[in-house]
């Protein structure tokens, strides 16, 4: 082997993993999908209220948004609220036995949302960890219920996604949704006509506290939540107003 030969085979550092998750090419191709086709959609279709952006100032990198869940238009009204630079490689948890089940809707999932497979039952066998997408700096959108509610109440928070963002030091972003579970209720194929109104409220990102547990810090969450959703119903769901739509 030749001196020359002998250099190529020293150890280089590592380069970041470059796959569809953190893959500018994809983030692209998902801008398209989600402000292009997905975004204008909805909006057409419910009157949606946004609140809290300027609180998400100071995040960057990795993150978790954790929101209550009721309806299929939770997770694009998320997506269409964040701002783009916090919305670009965010990767939404997705039922594995549902959304993952067949080609065509892992791909439309893969391709609209940055999807990677949840297991609801209770099963271990994953292809992705999330974790291991968060320490790679790719933000996460969990549904900590796990399903959808059939009426808007809260279920009980699984304290998964709180221990994850612990474990990786990264912040929660507790996001309540509004008026969803009446402009698409579960069960239901389509959005109901007139333009109902919904909303998308961002709170403070929350960090866990030293020693705090994840069952603690999940309820924390909740609660916090439970609160940005009472504070803001009356408004958004009240008469149409000018401010109708704006985004604070």
């Amino acid at each position: 082997m030749t001196a020359g030969a002998q250099g190529n085979t020293e150890a280089t550092p590592s380069e970041p993993v470059r796959d569809r998750f953190n893959s500018p090419g994809h983030a692209a191709a998902r801008f398209v999908a989600q402000r292009g086709l997905l975004k204008p959609l909805v909006w057409s279709l419910t009157s949606v209220t946004v609140l809290g952006r300027s609180r998400l100032k100071g995040v960057k990198g990795g993150f978790v948004v954790v929101a209550n869940h009721s309806s299929h238009l939770d997770t694009p009204l998320i997506f269409g609220s964040l701002p783009r630079r916090l919305a670009r490689y965010l990767a939404a948890g997705a039922a594995a036995d549902y959304f993952f089940d067949v080609w065509w809707r892992r791909g439309l999932t893969a391709l609209f949302f940055n999807a990677f497979p949840v297991q609801r039952e209770g099963k271990t066998r994953r292809s992705i960890s999330a974790k291991s997408l968060l320490l790679r700096g790719v933000p996460l959108l969990v549904f900590p219920e796990g399903t959808r509610s059939k009426d808007g109440t809260f279920g009980p928070f699984k304290p998964g996604a709180a221990a994850l963002a612990a474990s990786c030091g990264v912040p929660c972003i507790p996001t309540a949704l509004i008026g969803v579970h009446i402009a698409h209720p579960r069960g239901t194929n389509w959005p109901k006509s007139g333009r109902l109104p919904v909303g998308v409220v961002f709170g403070d990102p929350m960090t866990a506290k030293p020693g705090e547990s994840a069952v603690d810090f999940t309820e924390r969450i909740r609660h916090e939540i439970e609160r940005l959703r009472a504070e803001h119903s009356a408004s958004i769901l009240g008469q149409p107003t000018p401010e109708r739509g704006v985004q604070q």
